[in-house]
């Protein structure tokens, strides 16, 4: 054995244990290889899982702390859960690295700066203004996440959004339409690939309206052959989506429901600012309990 790394289990966008989307953070892990994060987080088989390489007090105190995330598959510039997760763990373990209330992350995408309220784990990140892209073929996106046509919202055109990472935003009329989702991965990762998304984030909206105070959505995220808990990348680009398409106002604090059909409920809190494609001040809130600590032995 010639090394032993420090990590963390965190629930990520719940204030109960054992709910919302959970997370791996391991710590000081300056000195690995690429291809070792890939194995060790294989190893977890959790959705996502982050690695902290902590560097010179000034230069995180300009910069932030570097962050690196890998699914089970490959390295991502950014993710939501995790760096709101990642950004919990150092304010509980490293308060060192909170300045003015804020832990502020290098991750491959930029800088990403998550603010906290008092001394809880209830965080705001702020993610970059999204880039719109391609809106695409209502029918085809139907076929291709099980879906009738007439089951989509006929407010807002599918569209590709992007904060960091790119999603194909998808609202629907009702959440029992949304319940009959089933994506085709087969077919959906080569046609989302082309027109420049990763993944289907697939919304509708909880009751009648969803225009007003206190907006409510329910959202749903199926990609390498399972369902992510909670999304906060997505969320972004959802509530990018939601106000450049007029559906929720400007700074409208939205709340979106997700991972309810899989039994890990989260709930993220959204705003953004402007309006058409000029959408700014991009917000993902949400709480995380720490739920583990342990040690890991590297050969």
């Amino acid at each position: 054995m010639s090394a032993v790394l420090e990590y963390y289990i965190a629930d990520v966008f719940s204030s109960e244990a054992f709910a919302g989307n959970p997370l791996a953070v391991v710590m000081n892990t300056a000195g690995l290889s690429t291809e070792q994060m890939q194995t060790i987080a294989k190893e977890f088989n959790l959705s996502e899982t982050t690695f902290v390489e902590r560097r010179a007090a000034e230069v995180e105190a300009g910069e932030g702390v570097r962050v690196r995330i890998f699914t089970t598959e490959e390295e991502l510039p950014f993710a939501g859960h995790p760096t709101l997760g990642t950004a919990s763990v150092l304010k509980l373990s490293a308060p060192e690295t909170v300045r003015d209330e804020t832990v502020k992350l290098a991750e491959n995408v930029g800088p990403i700066p998550v603010r906290f309220s008092g001394d809880g784990l209830y965080g705001e990140m702020t993610q970059r203004d999204p880039e719109f892209g391609a809106e695409l073929d209502r029918g085809e996106v139907a076929g291709l996440c099980g879906l009738g046509i007439d089951d989509l919202d006929a407010r807002a055109t599918p569209q590709v959004v992007s904060t960091g990472t790119a999603f194909a935003i998808v609202l629907l009329r009702s959440v029992e339409a949304l319940r009959r989702l089933r994506v085709n991965q087969n077919r959906a990762t080569a046609w989302l690939r082309a027109r420049g998304a990763r993944w289907f984030y697939v919304m509708a909206p909880e009751g009648d309206e969803a225009q007003g105070e206190g907006a409510s959505f329910r959202s749903r995220m199926q990609f390498y052959g399972g369902e992510d808990p909670a999304t906060g990348s997505a969320a972004g680009c959802a509530i990018s989506y939601l106000v450049g398409k007029g559906i929720v106002r400007p700074d409208e604090k939205v709340l979106v429901r997700q991972g309810m059909e899989i039994g890990r409920p989260s709930e993220l809190f959204l705003t953004a600012h402007g309006s058409g494609v000029r959408v700014t001040d991009v917000r993902v809130a949400g709480s995380t309990i720490v739920v583990a600590k342990g040690q890991l032995f590297l050969p």
